[in-house]
């Protein structure tokens, strides 16, 4: 576990100086290979991308992602388990190899370089049966209180949707933000926000998780948003080396195979030209 001051040194780090340049240190795979260890930052709350089973471990879908890639490489994980608002900064500053889930998105490619994407998101909104929240348009949001996990792309999309809602004259929706899933369904069980917005294969978990509760999903809400594992930008053999082993899974339909167990479906995912501009 990374201790907060550290994420804190992280942070000033990465404010301070930006994304490292290639010079700064050896790429991260001749490191790695060293060690024989993938150091991976990860925020085991996001089912079913990565998650704790009931023994302890960190599974998901992006988990055994990991293993299987790392296992090609000749390597193991080595998960750095934080909170998700310091894992982008640690990663900047080159505090870890690498970390999966992360909606690609043209600002934090400025900062961060992808693998090639391992999933494709769309965002939906979670509501309480019987309420007041009928639909998913942002319009009809205005003024609503959401819960969202903090500095993630659900609440990067709710933010640039708040100033279309000003450029209509309607009010903003309130953002509240939080560090787990768990978290964003309390505050609105009690009543402290009126919805909560993130990913629609996490909503539908927290459906299933928290059938106490009478919960519905209310609709999708924004595009479709890549998912991939990002890498520090000075590590361009490592990205290499994660996105050929993320290759070589869909070669063998093992990509598949985890997408099926953990989506119930499968998707046909790009390798290139999947950074928005």
């Amino acid at each position: 576990m990374i201790k907060r001051r550290d994420l804190l040194k992280l942070a000033a780090a990465s404010a301070t100086f930006g994304v490292l340049s290639s010079s700064s240190f050896a790429d991260a795979l001749d490191q790695a290979k060293k060690r024989g260890t993938l150091l991976v930052a990860i925020d085991p709350t996001f089912p079913p991308f990565e998650f704790t089973d009931a023994d302890g471990k960190i599974t998901g879908y992006d988990a055994e992602l990991i293993e299987a890639v790392a296992a090609q490489m000749g390597l193991k994980p080595e998960y750095k388990v934080m909170a998700f608002s310091g894992i982008i900064p640690g990663l900047i500053a080159g505090a870890f190899d690498m970390t999966p889930t992360l909606n690609v998105t043209a600002e934090r490619a400025k900062k961060i370089d992808y693998t090639i994407p391992t999933a494709a998101s769309v965002n939906a909104v979670l509501a309480m049966k019987g309420s007041a929240i009928k639909s998913s348009k942002i319009e009809d949001l205005a003024g609503m209180k959401a819960a969202v996990k903090a500095t993630t792309q659900p609440e990067q999309m709710m933010t640039a949707m708040n100033t279309d809602l000003a450029k209509k004259s309607l009010k903003p929706v309130q953002l509240f933000g939080f560090e787990t899933i768990e978290q964003t369904i309390a505050a609105m069980a009690d009543k402290r926000v009126d919805i909560v917005v993130d990913d629609k294969s996490v909503l539908v978990e927290a459906t299933v998780k928290r059938s106490d509760l009478p919960l519905v999903l209310v609709g999708e809400i924004g595009g479709v948003t890549p998912i991939a594992w990002g890498v520090n930008k000075a590590n361009s053999k490592l990205t290499a080396a994660l996105s050929d082993g993320l290759k070589a899974t869909k070669a063998s339909g093992k990509m598949a195979e985890l997408q099926s167990k953990y989506f119930g479906y499968t998707t046909d995912l790009p390798e290139k030209d999947f950074i928005p501009k």
